[in-house]
């Protein structure tokens, strides 16, 4: 049986006298270092000299350099872009924080794939919220939950696990619950749906449109129908609430009829074996190799990426007439 925890599970003085380091002031560490702080803890964050870092001086926080952050703290949460954690953690993060401190990290990455190694005698921690920076931060506001997981991937002091429930307790992440998970785990689970469902989605929106707009649909409609109305997120969110097979109810016959014939037609053994090629990928490290050369290389594909999503292709003109027509 999988482990789950709830705030019933922590010692609401695990973190009493401790101060916790947050690393890295993007969406997901400014959320988490506000949690932190409303929930009475002592909080510095650690980050480059940048518009973060002042971001994080107005926020009213101490903010240092990462080494200084890393040296100050009792607990440093990394909160870093994967592909930047190992070279951090080598140049500044590693040889600052105390003995027999604690190093938690917001995803199994960097532990997964040996892109580092964190110094004997410190416990080393996972505690990843599967929810956006900003909802973390708006979620502990309004007092309800997100889920997590969480995991002791070394308990180096004997105080492991009352470390990782204080912290987890303290952004709000056991309001809903947390799932014990490995580094290992959530890293291959992670990858493996952005890259297998995630990527049929964004291609079946992409195709959907393509098509319909062939066929004569307005594209405004169309970009309206896939994702701009919300009903599509409602059916994910329905998903969630319900259950997914359970949620085929609250789909009307015709939807039911017609997508159930549907998803017959298609050639599922060709979208298994992309998807069981995918996962032996991220499982071998293939993939963590080509992106910290991605990191190493000046992120091309990024470059890439970025000049093909800011061309005004026609989807995007569609979904830009719509707002203008509501605006």
């Amino acid at each position: 049986m999988t482990n789950f925890y709830r705030e019933k599970d922590a010692d609401p003085a695990a973190l009493s006298g401790s101060t916790v380091a947050v690393l890295g002031y993007g969406n997901l560490g400014r959320s988490v270092a506000a949690n932190l702080r409303d929930s009475g803890v002592a909080v510095v964050v650690g980050n480059r000299h940048d518009e973060y870092r002042v971001i994080a001086e107005s926020d009213g926080f101490p903010a240092l350099s990462i080494d200084a952050a890393a040296a100050a703290a009792d607990l440093c949460y990394v909160l870093l872009p994967d592909e930047v954690i190992p070279e951090c953690f080598r140049s500044e993060i590693g040889h600052s924080i105390r003995p027999g401190a604690a190093v938690c990290f917001a995803s199994g990455y960097a532990l997964a794939y040996g892109l580092i190694q964190p110094p004997q005698g410190l416990d080393v921690l996972l505690l990843a919220p599967r929810m956006l920076g900003e909802e973390v931060r708006h979620r502990y506001q309004v007092s309800a939950g997100y889920w997590s997981y969480l995991s002791v991937e070394r308990d180096a002091t004997g105080k492991g696990w009352d470390r990782l429930l204080g912290l987890a307790a303290a952004i709000g992440a056991l309001r809903r619950g947390a799932l014990e998970l490995s580094a290992q785990q959530e890293a291959l689970l992670d990858l493996f749906v952005e890259q297998s469902v995630g990527a049929v989605l964004g291609t079946a929106l992409l195709l959907g449109f393509e098509v319909g707009v062939e066929a004569g649909l307005p594209p405004e409609a169309l970009v309206i129908e896939l994702y701009q109305s919300g009903e599509m997120a409602r059916t994910f969110q329905t998903f969630a609430d319900q259950g997914f097979l359970p949620s085929i109810s609250a789909h009307g016959l015709t939807a039911s009829f017609g997508g159930f014939l549907s998803t017959l037609a298609i050639d599922r053994a060709a979208m298994e074996r992309h998807f069981r090629q995918t996962l032996t990928d991220i499982e071998r490290g293939h993939f963590a190799a080509r992106f910290q050369q991605e990191q190493e290389n000046g992120y091309p594909t990024l470059t890439a990426i970025r000049a093909i999503t800011a061309e005004d292709n026609p989807m995007t003109l569609a979904e830009r007439r719509v707002r203008a027509a509501v605006d």
